[in-house]
Order: structure tokens, then sequence, then C-alpha cells
């Protein structure tokens, strides 16, 4: 048989026939032959990383899942925007090259060229006339465009948007803004009382004036402590560091140490990136992880006096309730007065200490289950609310990142207080009186001596022997140990308590509301080669000088020797790549004038925070899109859809939101979110396989022998993971491809189940999709002749009932992304199709249509032999008629008094009494009625009666 289903010829063939008639070209506002009378879809997939390993079969869910709703979405009138892109920058890269001693570019782009080829061949329909990478400078050029934007801005929090730097020193200039003895500015129309406290702006030395700028900027310098990694030879993320305080990659030491590094001030828009959740349609999932990531706090700050000195220490808290309860103070290791608390005889334990903190990561410190560790300094501070000493120590738990870097422990309240002075031996005062169900739970758990059923003895018990209970109480309840002569907290329920006890600080000048969050800003320096160059020059007497626009981009210099410099110093300062770089590159005269250029890179993170709006005008060499192109596919509300893994929930999702809206503030885009839907795709789990020393080995080298598994002869032990490199059992789209095609691939991955769900791959499953394939083309061709075995007749009633059926919930699957329903529809009617030997073209043409946006080659090659012209993308989509799937009889369910006793046809127009009448003439009905008396009939409409006798 010549003539059967060969994926091999088909494939092929319309991939390049798409390519020379530009199927997938998508027109934009300005374009020729551009209907904007047609509505826009614009759907995006999370753009890759260009690993060196390619695609495994688990990355093209998403992908082909997008591909799907595009393709359908054309055929239902859309203009739809689905474009392809590489995020392209970044440590993998560079470690990979330097490893393989061959520049990053070259291994970048060799990479992006097999992922390329991988995607073109699993028949997904980009533009790919609107590919970008993030490398290219024709793009990061807009990259460092947008540092500037950022360098140049300020967020005024009167407006709580950002404005231009210029305007800033306009209101100055001219009185209408002032500078307060700290810094800050205030508007002078609301600062009648305060006059005498600001300063002129023209009085103010051109340094101050330079500081209160720079202290203000979107994009600042400051020094930070980092995660330094002298392995690596750069600042890592927290979430680049093992809990064990090593580098994820390489595995090398990482320390805390103080640079100066770029940061971006994404803390301004802390309350705009938590209140605009809720205008996004997102999973709760990944709203709620952002919600904790910012970590907006309601408390109050309170101060504290050192004792023996002028000093004080101001913490944050949530309850301020409980001030009362404050038994000690922690300082983090790394707090600047650390070293004034502490005393002669304690110097060389804390200093141990800290040292040895030093060497640990964020994640490490921050363990629950961790034992608590720490030091005491000697030093006391006086407790406000007692008038007490209480003893100042150091503990790791503490981090100078959140908060203050310091905390009133309230061991009571509190479970790492609690277990921290359980095991020092610290006081344990409660303050606040638990719930009833929390006593007796507790009391049950520590194993208390005391009669669970008596609420008086449980409460006296605890009030008496706190420490004994084994947890501190976290909730809220009432007031207790908590009076001085000025404010009393007894009896008062705990959110009246801290209102009172704020208003208590208020008057005392001791502290006052405030919120906090956990959200730090952005570090944004990178000490490496591969990335982007910042568009900034240093000049004398730390003079900085951006970049001028018309002279981006600042492109990477072509460099042989791009490795870093790894140190086993831990305090070794750090020397970028870049500063090694030929003078003629680092190097820049104006106006006499010496300037040497940033030599720290921007992260990977820079590239994909704006990627999204460059798809719509890739080629604009004036802007970063045009007005009219970016409002066209942005719409009301952003990306209609965007697709990728929940593992970028937060930081992606989150520095992209934010750069998103300093553009939104600054006229550059219009909305105020990039992304109006998102939906996480799941994994794709597969068999993983480890030998005895819980190594993984190759899943592809392991062979099943009698229900084990063996790996060189040796057996292995068999789980199921997320596929890739990590567990070496990825397995590639390219062999499946080319064995099955990339249609069964693409109905396969569909198939699985919902798209948000993770899902185990099994290839022997891939049989039953490809008979699929199959039947449909035998339902079309002649294998024998080639001929097409359509006809002409019309489909009967019940054929065309059932088309129409599926013409509905195909659609409503299709818009609901549910693709294997979807299928399963289809799959039921290319069956009933095979029993027919001339299907009707009437049924088989929408049939292929609607097969199209899963398997579109196939589709295609079907589309040619009815005869009818390509591209059948370009086909409208089908219609279904509510007035085909009223079905003629309806059948309907026999019971006697709840029993089924028989089935009955009638006509779907019939009348109640009618279709009584037949279901009391039943055979089968009559014979159970033999000598009972009909006491009622119970009819539920086209399904069931139910005759009740007795």
């Amino acid at each position: 048989m010549e003539h059967t289903y060969d994926h091999t010829a088909i494939e092929p063939k319309w991939r390049a026939w798409w390519d020379e008639h530009g199927t997938y070209r998508t027109l934009g506002p300005g374009d020729p032959g551009f209907d904007s009378a047609k509505p826009k879809f614009y759907v995006l997939d999370m753009f890759p990383y260009p690993s060196g390993k390619g695609l495994h079969v688990g990355h093209p869910i998403g992908y082909i899942a997008t591909d799907v709703l595009a393709r359908f979405k054309r055929m239902r009138g859309f203009n739809v925007l689905h474009p392809m892109g590489f995020d392209a920058f970044g440590l993998p890269a560079e470690q990979f090259a330097i490893e393989h001693n061959v520049h990053p570019r070259i291994t970048t782009e060799q990479n992006i060229e097999t992922m390329r080829r991988q995607l073109r061949e699993l028949g997904l329909g980009y533009d790919w006339q609107r590919e970008i990478a993030t490398i290219d400078p024709a793009y990061y050029r807009w990259t460092q465009w947008i540092f500037l934007q950022l360098y140049e801005s300020w967020f005024d929090p009167a407006a709580k948007a950002a404005r231009p730097i210029a305007e800033l020193v306009s209101a100055l200039k001219d009185g209408r803004l002032a500078v307060d003895a700290e810094g800050k500015i205030l508007d002078r129309s609301s600062t009648s009382g305060t006059s005498g406290a600001l300063r002129p702006w023209a009085d103010l030395h051109p340094d101050a004036r330079r500081r209160v700028i720079d202290g203000l900027r979107l994009a600042y310098l400051a020094e930070v402590p980092v995660n330094w990694c002298p392995g690596l030879g750069t600042v890592l993320a927290n979430e680049e560091v093992t809990a064990d305080g090593r580098s994820e990659r390489g595995n090398f030491p990482v320390y805390k140490r103080p640079l100066e590094q770029w940061m971006l001030r994404i803390t301004a828009y802390a309350d705009r990136l938590i209140d605009d959740l809720d205008v996004v349609d997102w999973p709760e999932a990944v709203r709620a992880m952002q919600r904790n990531w910012i970590g907006r706090s309601n408390g109050a700050r309170i101060v504290f006096e050192v004792v023996g000195t002028e000093e004080r220490i101001e913490v944050f808290t949530t309850r301020p309730d409980t001030l009362f309860g404050a038994a000690y103070m922690v300082l983090a290791p790394e707090h600047p007065l650390v070293d004034v608390v502490t005393g002669a005889g304690e110097r060389p334990a804390v200093e141990a200490y800290v040292a040895d903190a030093a060497r640990r990561s964020d994640v490490d410190r921050q363990v629950e289950a961790k034992e608590k560790t720490g030091v005491f300094t000697g030093g006391y501070a006086i407790n406000p609310a007692t008038d007490e000493r209480i003893p100042i120590w150091i503990a790791d738990y503490v981090l100078m990142g959140y908060g203050t870097g310091a905390i009133m422990a309230v061991p009571a309240g509190d479970h790492r207080d609690f277990e921290f002075a359980s095991a020092f031996g610290l006081p344990i005062v409660p303050v606040v009186v638990p719930d009833d169900a929390w006593l007796a739970g507790a009391a049950e758990r520590a194993g208390r001596p005391v009669d669970l059923a008596d609420v008086e003895g449980l409460r006296a018990d605890y009030l008496a022997n706190a420490s004994a209970y084994s947890e501190g109480f976290v909730g809220e309840g009432i007031g207790v140990n908590s009076t001085n002569d000025e404010v009393s907290l007894d009896g008062v329920a705990t959110p009246e308590a801290k209102h009172r006890l704020i208003g208590w600080l208020i008057d005392k000048g001791i502290g006052g509301a405030e919120i906090q969050y956990k959200l730090r800003d952005w570090l944004f320096s990178r000490q490496r080669y591969w990335g982007e160059p910042f568009p900034i020059l240093h000049g004398p007497d730390g003079e900085i000088r951006p970049v001028d626009a018309d002279a981006l981009p600042v492109e990477l210099p072509a460099m042989e020797d791009f490795k870093p410099v790894s140190d086993d110093d831990p305090n070794a300062p750090p020397r970028p790549p870049l500063s090694r770089a030929p003078e003629s590159w680092r190097i820049v005269e104006i106006d006499g004038v010496r300037y040497e250029r940033e030599l720290n890179t921007m992260p990977n993170w820079a590239g994909s925070c704006w990627y999204y709006l460059r798809f719509t005008d890739p080629e604009n060499e004036e802007r970063i899109a045009s007005l009219d192109r970016e409002a066209y596919w942005m719409g009301a509300s952003g990306v209609d859809l965007y697709v990728g893994g929940v593992e970028h929930a937060v930081l992606h999702l989150l520095y992209a939101r934010f750069w998103h809206k300093v553009l939104f503030d600054l006229g550059h885009v219009s909305t105020p979110e990039p992304f109006g839907r998102l939906i996480n795709q799941g994994y794709i789990q597969a068999p993983a396989y480890t030998d005895d020393r819980g190594v993984h080995v190759s899943a592809d080298e392991v062979e099943e022998r009698g229900g084990r598994y063996y790996h060189g002869g040796n057996e292995v032990s068999r789980e199921f993971g997320k596929m890739g490199k990590s567990l070496k059992n990825m397995v590639t789209p390219d062999d499946i491809v080319a064995r099955s095609g990339c249609d069964t691939l693409r109905l396969y991955e569909m198939y699985m189940g919902p798209i948000d769900q993770s899902k185990p791959w099994n290839t022997r499953d891939m049989v039953g999709i490809k008979r699929f394939l199959a039947r449909v083309w035998r339902n079309v061709i002649d294998t024998e002749t080639g001929d097409t075995v359509v006809s002409d007749i019309p489909p009967d009633r019940d054929l065309e009932r059932q088309l129409h059926e599926t013409i509905r919930k195909v659609t409503e699957d299709y818009e609901n992304l549910r693709f294997n329903t979807a299928l399963a529809a289809l799959i039921e009617l290319n069956n009933t199709l095979v029993g027919i030997d001339a299907p009707p073209r009437a049924v088989v043409e929408p049939f292929v249509i609607m097969l199209a946006p899963l398997a579109p080659h196939i589709a295609e090659e079907l589309w040619e032999i009815l005869g009818r012209p390509p591209s059948i993308m370009e086909q409208p989509w089908p219609v279904f008629d509510p007035t085909k799937i009223v079905a003629d009889t309806v059948e309907i369910v026999l019971q006697v008094n709840g029993r089924v006793r028989g089935r009955l046809t009638v006509p779907a127009s019939a009348e109640r009494e009618a279709v009584e009448a037949a279901a009391l003439a039943d055979d089968n009905v009559k014979r159970h009625l033999d000598g009972a008396t009909v006491r009622q009939v119970i009819i539920v409409p086209d399904k069931l009666i139910n005759i009740v006798a007795s």
C-alpha cells in the first residue's frame, strides 16, 4: 500500500510551505494588509534559556498548548501574536563556556540554533520574523535604555508613581519642594509649620545635592551585604545559594560581605505590586507566593535605649501589644551596633560567632528545625514598658536584611524566641492569655499534670509555668502582665491592645505605627562577563555619568580571557572580567575628562523583564515599541495569555511587573500590568534511577529484567521525578518526531491531561495516538489508490447531530484549554466515520479543520487532498447549529419502585400523558405491576419514569 499515512513526507513538506508563504506572519498596526477591525489575541510562552542539552519532551507542553490556542484563535477571526525568542545571557552559559574553553557567544548561538530547529520540528506556528535574543546588541540597547530610565527617575510618594529626576530638580530649584535636615524631600505647601527645618536647594553644596538626588533614584549605587562567591568570582542571589552556604552551580563556598553594587528600588513599588495582584487572572497560589515574598506587615517601630551608651536600637514588630513580655533582644551578627554593645570579656566569642554566621546562607539561617545558637554580647537594653534591663544577644536566626536587623524577643509569643530562651535559660513571661483550645492542646503536648477540663486551672498553670509548655502562643487573646503607670493592656483583646500600645509609644516619642516589607531592593550587579554592560561611566571624585541614549548600545568587548578571577580569600576585592578589557573599551574621554565604564554587568533577569514588549515591534530603532503597536497588542490588560513554569512565580514575574510599572508611570507603555492571564503548565514526570551510592544514572542506559532494573549489570532503584538533566531521565523530542511524527507527539502531550497538571511520561502510550491519525487518514484516503473516499452525500440526522455536538464541545474545550477532552471528542467522531464507507464531505471537512490546531501537518495534507487550497489555517472555524443537536427521539429509563425494569424510546416532542401511557404499556413493566395498584408516576423529562406501586 503506497498511500498510507507517512509523517516523514508530510511534515517537512508543510513546514517548508508555511515558511515559503509566510503563513504565520503577524501583521500589526501600520503593516500593509492589517485588518484593525479584527479582535486581537496575544499569547506568549516564557521564552527558554538555550541550554546545550536542548529540549526534552517536558518543555513543549506549554509551547504546544499555546500553539493550539493560537491556531484556534486565528481560525476564529483574531489577529494573533504568538512569538518566540531566547533568554540567552547569564551564569549557566558562561560557566559552560569556561568549562569547555570556548567563548559564550559561540556556545550560546549554537544552543539557540539547536533549540530553534527543535521548535520548528514541533510544527509551532511562531512568527519567526519577530524572533529576539537577549544577547543581540540591537535588543540589549533597549535593555540599557530602560536601565537609564530607572536611573533618571525617582518614586514620588505623593503621586505613588515614578517621575523623571529632571522634574524633581526643577521643583527643588523653584521652591515647590524642599529638603529637610535629614535630606528628605518635602512638599513646601504642606510644611508651613516646619519651614525652619528646611534648607533651600540653592544653599546646598553641589555634593550635598548629588547625595540627595542619588538617594532617591530608582537605580542607585550602595554598599550592601551580598552573597560573595570567590570560587565563581561573582555575587549570587539568595536563590543561587544552597542551604549549607555554597553555590548552587559549582558547589563553591559563599560568604556574606559588603560590596558596592547597583540596586533597583523595587521596594518603592511594594504596595502597588501587592494591590494590583487583585486585577490579574493568575493562579491564586502564584499570587500568594508574590504576596508572601513582598511580605507587607502592619506593626510598630519601637526604640530601646542601650545601657551605658547613647545608642538606641530600633525594632519592628507586628505584635507591639507583647512589649511587656520582651525578655531579651537579639541583633543580627551583621548589625552595626554589635561592636558597640559587646563587652571586652564577650568579644572573642562574639567575633567567632559573627565570622561563622558570615559563612552561612540566609536560607540555612532561617531553617525552623535548626538548633538555635547565639552568643550573649555583655550588653543590655532597657525595655521601655517595664524599665527593666534586658540582655542583648546575637543570633543567626535574625537577618540584617529583614526589618531592622534587631528584634525584641518575646518567648511566650514566638516559637523561635521560645526555643532560644529555653536553650539559654532566659525568662519566659506570658503577656497574652491563649484561647481554651490552645491551652488544652499545649498542656497535653507538654504532659502537664493538670485537669484538661478545668479551664481556670489550665490558665493558672500556664501563667505560672509558661516555660514548661514547650511552645509559644502566637495567636490573639487577652492581655496579661502588661501594666505600668501610664498604660495598661491587662484584660484587653489583642487588636485594641495593639492600638493602645502604639498610642503610648507615640506619646512617649519612642515609636509609632509602621508598615514594613520582607521585600528588599533588587541587587542588580554581577561580576561576570556574559551579561548586558551597564550604560554608566565613572568619573573623577565619584561622579557618575550615564551614557547618552544615542550612544547605545554599549556592546560587550571581544575578549579571549573572559573568565572571572576566582580566589579562595573571601575578603579579596572582586575583579570583574571586564577589568581586563582593552583600555580603548574601558576608558572614555569626554570634554577632556577621563571616565571608566562600569565593569559589572547586569543579571540575566534584565533581558527577560521586558521582552514581551519588544515582540510587539521588534525592528523599531526609535523606541522599545511604537505607541500604537504596543497599545494594540497589549490592549487593556496586557498579554492575553502567558504560559510558563511555576518556578518563575516570584522573581521573573515580580521583576517584570516592576519594570513595567516604571515604564507605565513614565508613559512608555499603556497598561499598568504586563500579563493579564497566567497559566502554569505542569511537569512531565519520568522514571529516574539511582545506584547504590544514591547517584542518578542515565535512564536510557537502564534495562528491565523480571521487574528489576539494571545499569551496567548492577541493580538500580527506580523512582519518578520531574524530567530533566539533574535526574538524567530526559527524553528528547528529536527521536519521537523522527519515529512517530510531530503530530503524534503534539496529540499525545495534549491528550495526557490538563495543561496545569503534572503527568507521567510513557512512550508506549503514543502508539494509540499514532493509530488514531492513521484511521483519520484512511477515512479520507484510499490507501491503495490514493484517491479520496469522501462523498458529497449529505450526512444522516444522527451523524449531523454528532458533528454539531462535536463542534460545540471542541470549541468550548479549545477556548478553555481543555485540549485532552477536545481530542477525546474528535476521536469519538472519527470512530463514527470509520464505520461509513464514504464519509460525507460535510462532516469530514469540519472535522479536519477542528483537528488542525492539534495536528496541523496531517490536517494540511488532508485539506489539499480534499481539493481545497492551502492553508487550512486560513479557514473559518465551524459554527455549531443548536437546532441540529436536538434529538428526534429520547431514551427513557423505566423504573418500578426505584428498580430499573426497561428502557423506552419516544419522540423528543412527546407529551407527558403519551410517555406515561407508553411506560405503563411496556410488557416488562406490566409484569412487575401484576396485582399491584399504581400510586404515583414520577417523570423526569427526557430521562426516566418511576412508577410507584403497592
